[in-house]
């Protein structure tokens, strides 16, 4: 059974960071597409950065140049690197895994965490 348990969020102040793990288990994982999604209240969920088996990197314009993802194949765990982070990034998180090219394309995954939320404050 395939298993994606973040953690890492909870309240910061605009300005701040934080770091979101993604500890991934049940199968392996290392050619595959790995995401990070969020939802905030009111939103439809969005796509904000992915990673693929060869290292590619897709972000969301929104994030560009604040955010960094990464993965540690031999740990099987995917991070977000969050900084500057802005009221508007306050959403719940979600980690997932999908087929190699899925980018940023919520169909693309069929894998997903139960999510961890972040919340920032002005």
């Amino acid at each position: 059974q395939v298993q994606l348990v973040e953690s890492g969020g909870g309240s910061v102040e605009a300005g701040g960071s934080l770091r979101l793990s993604c500890a991934a288990s049940g199968y392996t994982y290392g050619t595959y597409s790995m995401a990070w999604f969020r939802r905030a209240p009111g939103k439809e969920r969005e796509g904000v950065a992915n990673i693929d088996s060869d290292g590619s990197t897709n972000y969301a314009d929104s994030v560009k140049g604040r955010f960094t993802i990464s993965r540690d194949n031999a740990k099987n765990t995917l991070y977000l690197d969050m900084n500057s982070l802005k009221p508007e990034d306050t959403a719940m998180y979600y980690c997932a895994e999908g087929r190699s090219g899925a980018g940023l394309l919520m169909y693309g995954y069929g894998y997903w965490g139960r999510g961890t939320q972040v919340t920032v404050s002005s």
